[in-house]
């Protein structure tokens, strides 16, 4: 028999400069995750939001994100994933304008809520069309790593970013950087991209758009305020009402031949794999950076650019781990590959949970292993899912992967940080109320009492924290360790299935079958 992947069309010199194109929104969505983080202090200055509305300018990007991820990704699939890019680089360009010249809090949110609907359309989208562009099962495994690796690497960009333009410009200059990315995504994109779209999508279920969204939405509501203020009946009920509608949801999709979500995602084993692991990959990831960037600021005392910066050094392992684990899968069993990258990762956690208050070196140690592990898991099981998936179907195969990874970072950032505060209070169970709370409380309460008795109280309450991320540490590592192991049996052998009949290897330098250029 021939094997698919050795007949299938190699991807030429413009199906890569339409991939480096393709990074560009991928690295600006994951920026503005945290390209507020130094931005804050000047925007209450000017817009003077209360306590709530600052909350919100800093969810609503990731609520309207991962509540639309799942309808944009089937929306690219029905008129066109280039369309929808070129749809979503227009709204981000044009809602970065809004919030940079917000006049108030009320304008900010808005335009952060239209920024969050712009990520969604070109979150999947980017990840759908690499899906489309490569069709030889090497290079699509090397294109996903280094889109995963762009990914990963963006969230801690954004902060640097953010810090170095606010020394020299307006707050509003972090969202107009934005602008001019967007703008050569606008006339590149049509030249270099082809179009691919689902040439029989069927009739759209209208009702399960804002069910998704009913199921998504409370679950990450819920899971980001038990991170922040730990477990409640609100944030609780709300994890609850969601996951409530997230099986009304799924049943919907099983009785329905016109799904948002189609039914054939699934009949490979390692779509469903793949999503599953991904999101424990991002668990892991998101549930380390909620105890890293406290350590660098509030134990190690470091302002906020000097923590963003020293944050950013695992990145260069991560640049190299990627291509690395994408070429040692084509010569080794992926499940093995992907098991060592959690075996690895899990090692991370074990040398954070030897950090003591003073191991900056170790701490960032600890963090470079788990990040190339986790980066190593990531690019591997999302080129696992996105081969597995019909190519008509890339759009929503991106899509469910994205909003995984939604759900485990905010189900790391819950869990790992519940179980750190647990520790921290329980240390300081004899303390006042604003230092058990939180160690920035702490931090503050030890400022104003001064002295040996606040220095002695600093450091008492940074010791508590440190105890308190050992823990959550060892509870990622085991996390990790159980999870190499469940991918070590149940992914061997998983294969990649045969392109469908209508992606036959195309001459070199045609499009990719099912595109166009236009």
């Amino acid at each position: 028999m021939t094997n698919p992947a050795a007949t299938a069309r190699r991807a030429g010199r413009r199906e890569w400069t339409a991939f480096t194109v393709l990074l560009l929104p991928l690295l600006l969505v994951s920026m503005d995750v945290s390209v507020l983080y130094f931005a804050i202090p000047a925007i209450t200055r000017e817009l003077d939001p209360s306590a709530a509305q600052q909350l919100w300018i800093f969810d609503s990007y990731a609520f309207a994100l991962s509540g639309l991820l799942i309808t944009m990704g089937s929306l690219g699939d029905r008129i066109g994933r280039r369309k929808l890019l070129l749809i979503g680089a227009a709204a981000f360009g044009l809602a970065s304008v809004g919030a940079a010249y917000s006049t108030s809090a009320e304008m900010l949110i808005t335009a952060r809520v239209l920024l969050g609907v712009g990520g969604a359309t070109l979150m999947p989208s980017t990840l759908a069309l690499v899906r489309n562009l490569f069709p030889d099962a090497g290079q699509r495994a090397r294109a996903v790593a280094i889109w995963s690796g762009a990914m990963v690497g963006g969230v801690a960009l954004g902060s640097v970013m953010s810090g170095v333009m606010l020394n020299h410009f307006h707050w509003g200059s972090v969202f107009l950087v934005n602008v001019p990315a967007m703008l050569l995504l606008l006339v590149l994109v049509p030249v270099l991209v082809p179009e691919f779209r689902d040439p029989a999508p069927g009739r759209t279920d209208l009702l399960s758009i804002p069910l998704s969204m009913a199921a998504v939405l409370p679950v990450v509501y819920g899971l980001k305020e038990i991170a922040a203020e730990g477990p409640g009946a609100l944030s609780s009920g709300s994890v609850a009402v969601g996951l409530a509608f997230g099986y009304a949801f799924v049943r919907r999709q099983r009785g329905r031949d016109d799904a948002l979500v189609s039914r054939d995602l699934f009949r490979h084993r390692g779509f469903g794999a793949g999503i599953g692991l991904n999101t424990v990959a991002s668990f892991a990831m998101l549930g380390s950076a909620y105890f890293t960037t406290q350590y660098l600021q509030s134990v190690l005392g470091m302002g906020t650019l000097e923590a963003a910066l020293w944050s950013l050094s695992p990145s260069v392992v991560i640049g190299a781990a990627a291509p690395a684990s994408a070429a040692l899968a084509q010569k080794v069993d992926r499940a093995y590959v992907i098991a060592g990258g959690f075996a690895l990762a899990a090692a991370g956690f074990a040398l954070v949970a030897l950090v003591d208050t003073d191991a900056l070196w170790l701490l960032l140690t600890g963090a470079g292993v788990l990040a190339s592990g986790i980066v190593t898991v990531m690019s591997l099981v999302s080129d696992m899912a996105l081969a597995a998936a019909p190519a008509e179907k890339a759009g929503s195969a991106a899509s469910l992967l994205e909003t995984g990874a939604e759900f485990g970072g905010a189900l790391g950032m819950a869990v790992l940080g519940s179980i750190g505060t647990a520790v921290y209070r329980g240390d300081l169970a004899d303390s006042g109320p604003a230092v058990r709370e939180t160690l920035g409380g702490a931090v503050a309460a030890a400022e104003q009492l001064g002295g040996d008795a606040g220095t002695r109280l600093l450091g008492t309450a940074r010791e508590a924290f440190v105890h308190g991320m050992q823990y959550a540490a060892w509870g990622g590592a085991l996390l990790l360790v159980g999870a190499a192991l469940l991918a070590a049996a149940l992914l061997r052998d998983v294969g990649t299935p045969a392109p469908p009949a209508a992606e036959p290897a195309g001459a070199p330098g045609a499009p990719a079958p099912g595109g166009t250029y236009n």
